[in-house]
């Protein structure tokens, strides 16, 4: 954990690429979830935005720094926002915040935030160029 305050104190003002209730079986012996978790979502709300930007397949090539400002309790409301940062030839790179709603009251939380970047493949897995689109 790192004592560095969230950035923004509200969620970003699109919907959430992915939503998911923290459970027991992802917790670890403190009863917190685990960063691995929370990761995992990441990749699946990254890969999501990903992979319509590519028109299909992408695999994950690169995370930047997370950092976990607060952590995740069994029965949170993990919601992970996600929105293009970069596009290059074969790669799209993504932004992703991650909220929570505590389970009993309506505080929302920044979680943790980072940047992945997938590149786009075609059916062998080889890289593959993006479709023609904004750069």
């Amino acid at each position: 954990m790192t004592d560095r305050k969230p950035k923004s104190n509200r969620p970003p003002d699109i919907e959430p690429a992915i939503r998911a209730i923290a459970m027991p079986a992802s917790a670890n012996g403190n009863g917190d979830i685990f960063g691995g978790w929370i990761m995992s979502q990441m990749d699946l709300a990254g890969g999501t935005v990903a992979s319509l930007e590519a028109h299909g397949r992408v695999a994950t090539v690169g995370v930047k720094e997370i950092a976990f400002h607060v952590p995740v309790a069994i029965g949170d409301l993990v919601s992970c926002y996600a929105q293009l940062k970069r596009r290059g030839r074969t790669s799209v790179t993504t932004h992703i915040e991650v909220w929570v709603r505590r389970r009993d009251v309506l505080i929302e939380l920044k979680v943790t935030e980072g940047e992945f970047t997938y590149v786009a493949i075609d059916e062998n897995g080889a890289p593959k160029p993006l479709p023609p689109g904004d750069a």
